[in-house]
């Protein structure tokens, strides 16, 4: 057995201590996992003991995690799990940057903050950028955060309209099964966009919003023939356009627009031998000025911990 040492940690109190260790002690039970040490605690003290190395890296992120927790956060296993795959790779500043960091505050007071750097790179690319393509897993924040910018510019007078689109491609289930007219059939594929919303403005003022078509969601091929002036419009699913429908997207772009494109080239379910207008586009426009890539990962996943090693499972098995 190799040589072991000991550390103390003393929080600022008892609430800080019960929001650190978590639910039935379970954000410690992760520590412990994923940083090979073990740790005790008496009240606000905490006691790490295990191999040098380790031990030093979970001091360090029990002291992210309280300045984190200062800075008015609350803790999930997604902060503890990013603090400790941070402090590993040598980033020890990565979860103090992101207390610092509010996008916006929603209907119910709820602040909207980037849980990784990698969110946080791609916030600061749609400030700069007026063509930004996100592209990543499922649950990255991919959409949500090109909606909650598109709410902040709206709100900033920076735009006058939202559009959000998508393409309304079949995953399993035909468009003529579904009941209903063709608006009818075509919201299912939207139902994200509208969650969205509904989060982040609240849902009376999304309807009153779309009421005075401030904001306008609809199928991809209802842009065809537009020119959208002042406007903020988000390509959602981007992977499951053609590249001539992507080309109409993008070209649709007006003076006073910004466009945010997002998609998982993992999931594409257009027909078979068909090119993905995000696949082309990537290859097309990666040295055109005044647009931006953003490539998100399994480290941004914020959804539940089993959501990211679902996604690397598949990785490796496919």
């Amino acid at each position: 057995m190799g040589e072991h040492t000991e550390a103390r940690v003393i929080l600022d109190n008892i609430a800080t201590a019960a929001e650190i260790f978590g639910r039935h002690d379970e954000h410690l039970a992760l520590m412990e996992r994923a940083l090979g040490i073990r740790v005790v605690t008496r009240g606000e003290e905490v006691i790490i003991i295990g191999p040098p190395e380790q031990v030093a890296q979970a001091r360090e992120v029990f002291n992210q995690l309280q300045d984190f927790y200062r800075a008015g956060n609350r803790l999930t296993l997604h902060e503890i799990n990013y603090a400790i795959k941070a402090v590993r790779a040598g980033m020890q500043e990565a979860l103090s940057h992101l207390a610092r960091e509010v996008t916006l505050v929603t209907a119910r007071g709820k602040q909207v903050k980037p849980k990784t750097l990698g969110q946080k790179q791609y916030i600061e690319a749609i400030r700069k950028h007026d063509i930004v393509f996100a592209i990543g897993p499922a649950g990255t924040g991919k959409t949500y955060l090109a909606v909650v910018m598109a709410i902040r510019a709206l709100r900033n007078k920076e735009v006058n309209r939202l559009v959000l689109t998508r393409p309304a491609v079949e995953a399993g289930e035909k468009l003529g099964f579904l009941p209903g007219d063709l608006q009818e059939k075509v919201d299912p594929y939207l139902r994200p966009l509208y969650d969205s919303l509904y989060d982040v403005l609240g849902v009376e003022n999304t309807q009153k919003y779309l009421e005075r078509h401030v904001i306008e969601i609809a199928p991809l091929a209802y842009m065809r023939g537009r020119t959208l002036d002042d406007a903020f419009i988000i390509l959602d699913e981007a992977q499951n356009t053609t590249d001539q429908q992507m080309k109409m997207f993008l070209t649709r772009l007006g003076f006073g627009s910004k466009a945010v494109i997002t998609g998982d080239i993992t999931q594409i379910d257009l027909p078979r031998g068909q090119v993905s207008g995000l696949v082309h586009a990537q290859k097309v426009l990666a040295r055109v000025n005044g647009i931006a890539f953003c490539y998100l990962t399994g480290e941004d996943i914020v959804r539940h911990p089993l959501v990211q090693e679902i996604i690397r499972a598949y990785e490796e098995g496919s």
